[in-house]
């Protein structure tokens, strides 16, 4: 479920400290532990459990829905997928229910990745790109402008929901914030991307970046037992709202599937 800004709050509370979380930058490796080998995408748990230790945490970054850790020889690359989330813990408490994989840090404290269904995924590798090279712009990036995404639109005849949760089209968007991006622009789900006007785009391309700031500044949604803390679901317009009425014209929200994948929407704001 973490989408953009749930991933962007995990990162800000790491790097920074915060939500009860204390900034790990500068902390060194002592040990790591897989405790559910297929969470590894590469390399296989031996040489992985040997490389980690001695290497220092120097940034955390975000690609798309990537966390990115920069160690001193190698970058730590997780995907929390459906119900991954990280933690630091006091190195002598039990370790968390659900916890596959445990780094532990020359200080006592430690990072788990906590991963119910099993889906999320860490790299270590000393080249992302080849992991990280498929992903389209970050929605955020000062060089991405409306134009941009005007451009990217009419390259594809797809429709927009499912095009725009394609990570190969725009990194980190998914379910909740399309929909929620869609209803701010009013265009509705199933518009074919080529057919989005210079003007649809422009609206489009600044109803993206600011539900993404609006959910960021909110700490993302917290809608299930997956992701804690954040509140942007107060505010939801669209995602999940099904039978309510729609907060700008009062129709009442409906809910479509495409693409094998939920989509919620206004009749009235949001028409074909």
């Amino acid at each position: 479920m973490p989408e953009l800004p749930e991933v962007e709050t995990i990162r800000q509370n790491l790097r920074r400290g915060g939500a009860n979380s204390p900034a790990i930058l500068g902390w060194t490796i002592e040990s790591a532990h897989v405790l559910w080998a297929r969470t590894l995408a590469v390399p296989d748990v031996d040489e992985f459990e040997k490389r980690l230790p001695g290497q220092q945490v120097i940034e955390i970054d975000r690609r798309g829905k990537f966390l990115v850790f920069e160690l001193s020889q190698d970058a730590l690359l997780i995907h929390l997928r459906m119900s991954g989330d990280l933690m630091v813990e006091e190195g002598s408490e039990p370790r968390s229910t659900h916890c596959r994989m445990a780094i532990e840090f020359t200080n006592g404290q430690r990072l788990v990745f906590i991963d119910a269904r099993k889906f999320g995924r860490v790299w270590l590798t000393a080249e992302r790109d080849l992991i990280l090279s498929g992903l389209g712009p970050e929605p955020l990036d000062e060089t991405f402008r409306s134009q941009d995404l005007y451009h990217r639109l009419h390259a594809h005849r797809r429709r927009l929901k499912p095009l725009l949760l394609d990570q190969a089209f725009l990194a980190g968007l998914g379910n909740i914030y399309a929909d929620e991006a869609l209803h701010l622009a009013r265009l509705h789900p199933l518009m074919l991307s080529n057919q989005v006007s210079a003007v649809q785009a422009e609206r489009l391309w600044w109803a993206i970046r600011t539900v993404i700031e609006e959910g960021i500044r909110r700490n993302g949604a917290s809608i299930d037992w997956v992701y804690r803390g954040g509140d942007f679901q107060n505010y939801f317009r669209v995602y999940q709202r099904t039978g309510q009425p729609c907060r700008e014209c009062g129709e009442v929200i409906q809910r479509i599937v495409v693409g094998q994948r939920s989509a919620h929407f206004c009749p009235n704001c949001q028409q074909l």
